[in-house]
């Protein structure tokens, strides 16, 4: 493409009010599958060739497969760089891919996409975990991301796992390099910051939800990860559709 081409692309653009997807978004999607957090990535996901997505093709169905091998190779070179083998992603991407390719219909092409999601998340998920964690802390974590809009006790899980509440503290500090209230307000927080970032929750409906002692309590252990409060971090970095 040339100058001239570059600057009737763009004028096209500017006069049909058109403008691209919010780059930080689709890197916090990106990232959401690479972490194995399905929550999240539900959260950050917009459908297939959306407000924000270009024009590859005249044809809605043709288009509809171009975003979708982009967004499947970006997913696939985003879970590289975070643990997962060349082989195992650029073969799920092939398998994906193909499959989108032989669709005739919209709705075919859309629940491949979600279906690819999915499995890039939970691959992502063993990833992350695998040769990491023993199997009880592994089952531990687990049962933290599963329970994160309730209040989660050590007593709890240990029971679940059928072990001593002192040896899983003492086995999830040594694994982990982290407290067992320490990660679990961690993992919190992280939560937070999706609410924060992408609904109408207020700080004190987020605390409510996740389950902090007090919004008071929320404010305080959300400042100690994130540098700031709830409230500024929203005015700061909050997501505009």
């Amino acid at each position: 493409m040339n100058d001239s081409q570059m600057t009737s692309h763009l004028f096209r653009n500017r006069e049909n009010g058109f403008s691209y997807a919010p780059f930080d978004r689709e890197t916090a999607f990106y990232e959401s599958i690479c972490s194995g957090n399905i929550e999240l990535v539900k959260m950050f996901a917009a459908p297939l060739c959306c407000e924000g997505c270009g024009t590859l093709s005249k044809n809605y169905l043709q288009n509809l497969k171009y975003h979708f091998t982009i967004s499947t190779a970006l997913i696939a070179r985003f879970c590289v760089n975070s643990g997962m083998t060349p082989e195992e992603a650029y073969s799920i991407s092939d398998i994906y891919i193909m499959k989108a390719d032989e669709c005739t219909q919209e709705d075919e092409i859309r629940a491949i996409h979600s279906a690819m999601i999915e499995d890039y998340t939970l691959k992502m998920k063993r990833v992350m975990k695998e040769n990491v964690y023993s199997k009880r802390i592994v089952c531990a974590i687990d049962y933290i991301s599963e329970h994160l809009h309730s209040r989660i006790r050590i007593e709890e899980i240990a029971e679940h796992l059928q072990i001593n509440p002192a040896y899983l503290s003492r086995a999830f500090k040594a694994e982990t390099g982290m407290t067992f209230t320490d990660y679990v307000n961690r993992k919190k927080v992280e939560e937070a910051v999706g609410l924060l970032s992408y609904s109408e929750y207020s700080d004190l409906e987020i605390s409510s939800l996740l389950c902090f002692s007090s919004q008071s309590y929320f404010i305080k252990i959300f400042k100690k990860y994130i540098g700031m409060t709830p409230k500024e971090y929203k005015q700061k970095y909050r997501f505009n559709d």
